[in-house]
C-alpha cells in the first residue's frame, strides 16, 4: 500500500487524473532518460488537453535512477507538437515497498492509478532503447477511446530475443485462452483504470508474481475475466537483450510457476476453449532494423544433457519412461544435427503444467528442472533458424503454436 507522507502529499495536490504512466526501474539510469523524455513527449504530442501523470516506481536504485527521471525533459516542444500542451503534466519519483521485483513496483503503480481514478494506464520498462512518442498513443489511445481495457504489445524482435515468450508463454497462453497475443510477457502494456483496480484486489503480492511473473499474470487476468483485449503495433523492441544461456533459470520459473498457477485458479475458464483467434490490432506494422542477439548454444547443449544424468528421476516421475527415453536418445545426437520435436516438447510442458497442479512435487525443484528441457528446445530452434529470414522463423513459432492448439485435449484429458 501507498504509505509514505511525500508520495501522499503529492497524490493530494494532483487530485485525478486521465492518465497515468508508470515506469518500474532498478539501477537503470543509463536509459531511464530517455525513455522518460519519450513518455513526455508522446503525452504532449497526442494528449495535450488529458490531466498526465508520469510515476517512477524504483527499487531502490544506487545508480542515481530517480535522480535522471527529476532531470529527464523535452528540451523544445515547439519543434514536436502540432498544438502547445493544455493539460496539467506531472512527474515523480517514488520507492516501493514489499518484496523485491517488478511485481511490487507494478503493485505501486497500480495504487496510484486508484488513488487518482486515472481513466487510461500504460508501464513500460526503463531499459528501453527503442521506445518513441507514438508508443502512447498506440498504448493509450484504445483505452481512452473506449475500444479496449488491455493493450498488449506486438514487437518485431531478433529471432533468438525473447526465447521464453517464443517456445513457452505464447503458445501456452495461445492455447489455453483461445487469443493470439503474440507478447504475453512484453513488458510494456496499457490498461484501464478499472483493470487496475482488478489488479489491485487479487492477493498475489507475497508471491512469485512480485517477483518477474506480473507480466503474464497481468496478461492472464484479463484473458480470463474477459476484460476486452487488442494488442498494439510498436515496432522493434531494442533492450538490454540477454543471451538464452545466461542464468535466467529464476526468472522462466517464476514466469512459467505463475501461468501453471493461473491454470489452477481459471481451469473453468480454458478448459472448453478450442483453438485460437486473432484480436483487434492498433498500429502499422512495418519492416525495421534489429540488433543481434549473441547465444551460446554449446553452454546450453552441455546444460541439456547434464540434466539427463542429473535430473533423470524427476523428469521420468513429469514425464515418463516413454518421453524419458526420447530425450535421452535426444542427448545423444551429434550438435548440429539436434533437433528437438514440437509435439514432444508441447506435451513436456503439459505435463509440467499437470505435475504442478498435482502438487506431486516440490514447487520449485519441479520448475528449476525445467531449465535444462527450455535450453534444449532453446537449442533446436537456433539450430533451424539460424539461416531463415524473420518470416520464416516467425512461421516456425506459429507451428509451434498449432501442436500446443492440437495437443491441447491431452491437457483436458488428464486434469483433475
Amino acid at each position: 500500500m501507498i504509505r509514505r507522507g511525500e508520495v501522499v502529499r503529492r497524490l493530494r495536490g494532483i487530485g485525478r487524473a486521465d492518465i497515468l504512466v508508470g515506469i518500474p526501474s532498478f539501477n537503470n539510469a543509463r536509459t531511464i532518460g530517455h525513455v522518460v523524455r519519450a513518455v513526455q513527449a508522446g503525452l504532449a504530442k497526442y494528449f495535450p488537453e488529458h490531466k498526465a501523470v508520469l510515476v517512477n516506481s524504483d527499487g531502490g536504485s544506487r545508480d542515481g535512477t530517480p535522480e535522471e527521471v527529476e532531470r529527464a525533459a523535452v528540451d523544445d516542444f515547439q519543434r514536436l507538437l502540432v498544438r502547445h500542451r493544455v493539460g496539467p503534466f506531472h512527474k515523480f519519483s517514488m520507492p516501493y515497498d514489499g518484496i523485491p521485483g517488478k511485481g511490487s513496483a507494478f503493485r505501486a503503480i497500480f495504487e496510484v492509478a486508484d488513488a487518482l481514478e486515472a481513466r487510461a494506464c500504460a508501464v513500460v520498462d526503463a531499459d528501453l532503447r527503442s521506445i518513441t512518442p507514438e508508443w502512447l498513443e498506440l498504448l493509450l489511445g484504445p483505452i481512452l477511446e473506449g475500444e479496449a481495457d488491455f493493450v498488449a504489445p506486438q514487437y518485431h524482435r531478433h529471432k533468438f530475443d525473447g526465447t521464453i515468450t517464443n517456445s513457452i508463454v505464447y503458445p501456452l497462453t495461445r492455447a489455453l485462452y483461445g487469443k493470439r497475443l503474440r507478447q504475453p510477457i512484453g513488458g510494456d502494456f496499457g490498461f484501464s483504470g478499472r483493470l487496475a483496480r482488478h489488479y489491485i484486489g487479487k492477493d498475489v503480492w507475497s508471491t512469485d508474481i512480485a517477483r518477474y511473473g506480473v507480466d503474464i499474470w497481468m496478461t492472464s487476468e484479463a484473458l480470463a475475466n474477459g476484460f476486452r483485449t487488442v494488442q498494439a503495433f510498436l515496432g522493434a523492441k531494442i533492450h538490454d537483450a540477454k543471451d538464452p544461456a545466461a542464468d535466467l533459470s529464476a526468472m522462466m520459473a517464476q514466469v512459467v510457476g505463475t501461468a501453471f498457477g493461473l491454470m489452477s485458479e481459471y481451469h473453468d475458464v480454458w478448459k472448453g476453449i478450442q483453438g485460437s483467434q486473432s484480436v483487434p490490432q492498433f498500429g502499422f506494422p512495418y519492416t525495421v532494423g534489429l540488433e543481434s542477439v549473441s547465444v551460446d548454444v554449446e553452454r546450453m547443449l552441455a546444460i541439456f544433457r547434464e540434466g539427463i544424468h542429473g535430473l533423470g528421476t524427476i523428469w521420468q516421475a513429469v514425464l515418463g519412461c516413454g518421453d524419458l527415453e526420447t530425450l535421452a536418445a535426444l542427448a545423444a545426437e551429434r550438435a548440429n544435427e539436434f533437433r528437438f520435436p514440437a509435439g514432444l516438447w508441447a506435451r513436456i510442458i503439459y505435463d509440467y503444467a499437470l505435475a504442478c497442479h498435482r502438487k506431486s512435487l516440490p514447487r520449485q525443484h519441479l520448475l528449476m528442472s525445467l531449465v535444462p528441457l527450455y535450453l534444449g528446445k532453446t537449442v533446436s530452434f537456433i539450430l533451424e533458424a539460424t539461416d531463415m529470414d524473420s518470416e520464416r522463423a516467425e512461421a516456425e513459432i506459429e507451428r509451434l503454436c498449432l501442436e500446443f492448439e492440437s495437443a491441447k485435449p491431452y491437457l483436458v484429458g488428464n486434469w483433475r
